[in-house]
């Protein structure tokens, strides 16, 4: 059996920060310790790698030019020519990311880690004209690093963009100076009421934090006007209160909700609008696959259809 060989993958468009970081990672960070090493560059970006101190550092270079030419069987040519301990795969941000998460890798290569960089400054621009490249990127990523931040970025937007499509990524905001922004983010809602009451406009962004962050709603209760998602395939003393979300068009909407037990006799209709008050218990829940937050109801109410049904991330 082949001795394992860890595969770093670097996605993101050009000058969206990839070079940059490889080189923060091979040269500042020492990463890998002088094992040898072989980095894959797949399209040329604005800046260059000194092959000198890739040498010095047991690193090899090789370049991919076409999208074309990204095979199964360039990849085995490299690895019999490098003979590499690891690799780092520098994509090409407008190449379709099935070639390497479905490509047939040399025996022994791993792909251990995925990192997306993203511009921040164009992000937004990216994701309307271009949303199937960018959420493919994503997808994928383990680690989504945003760069070029500075104190006015809406850090809460980008996240929920980011945690829409990928709920697992881990986030970086990295400062124009290269420090990374650790700040904590600011809720639209107050955690200390009594009962948290949120808005339509809170609902998508609670969503989301409560699902990344559940342990901090144990036991605290929350008010909101839901849709009762109740069919009669689902099993009796459950439903699920949420709401239908949009993300940035109408080919991203989805229904967002929470496990919601419910053991009164009378039935909530399917598809109904009530105004729900529940205290949250953290549980292990099958449909979470792991714990999550679980609604036990304190009151609910008949309510109204809103004129607008859906609620936003951005």
């Amino acid at each position: 059996m082949a001795e394992e060989i860890p595969v770093y993958l670097f996605t993101g468009f050009m000058d969206s920060g990839k070079t940059s970081l490889i080189k923060e990672t091979l040269f500042e960070n020492q990463f890998g310790n002088g094992v040898k090493g072989l980095l894959i560059r797949c399209e040329d970006g604005e800046k260059e790698y000194e092959e000198d101190r890739l040498n010095a550092i047991h690193v090899q270079l090789a370049v991919i030019e076409e999208e074309e030419a990204f095979t199964p069987e360039k990849l085995a040519e490299l690895q019999n020519t490098y003979q590499p301990q690891q690799v780092f795969i520098e994509y090409n941000g407008t190449w379709g990311m099935e070639h390497i998460l479905e490509a047939k890798l040399p025996d022994g290569w791993v792909l251990v880690q995925t990192l997306a960089t993203v511009d921040t400054t164009t992000f937004d621009l990216y994701l309307n004209n271009m949303r199937a490249m960018i959420q493919e990127q994503v997808f994928a990523a383990d680690v989504v690093i945003f760069n070029r931040t500075d104190d006015d970025t809406d850090r809460g937007h980008l996240r929920r963009m980011i945690k829409n499509i990928n709920r697992k990524a881990q986030i970086v905001y990295e400062r124009k100076d290269g420090t990374i922004d650790e700040r904590p983010e600011e809720l639209p809602f107050d955690l200390e009421q009594e009962v948290i009451e949120l808005s339509d406009a809170d609902y998508a962004i609670w969503y989301m934090d409560a699902m990344e962050n559940y342990r901090k709603y144990d036991r605290k209760k929350v008010k909101f006007l839901a849709l009762v998602y109740n069919p009669e395939k689902l099993r009796k003393g459950v439903f699920v209160p949420g709401r239908f979300a949009m993300t940035c068009c109408v080919e991203d909407v989805t229904f967002i909700g929470f496990k919601c037990r419910y053991d009164r006799e009378e039935e909530l209709p399917h598809r109904s609008w009530i105004t729900i008050t529940a205290e949250i218990r953290v549980e292990f829940a099958k449909e979470y696959k792991g714990k999550g937050p679980v609604l036990y109801p304190v009151s609910i109410e008949p309510a109204q259809k809103p004129e607008d049904e859906l609620v936003y991330f951005s």
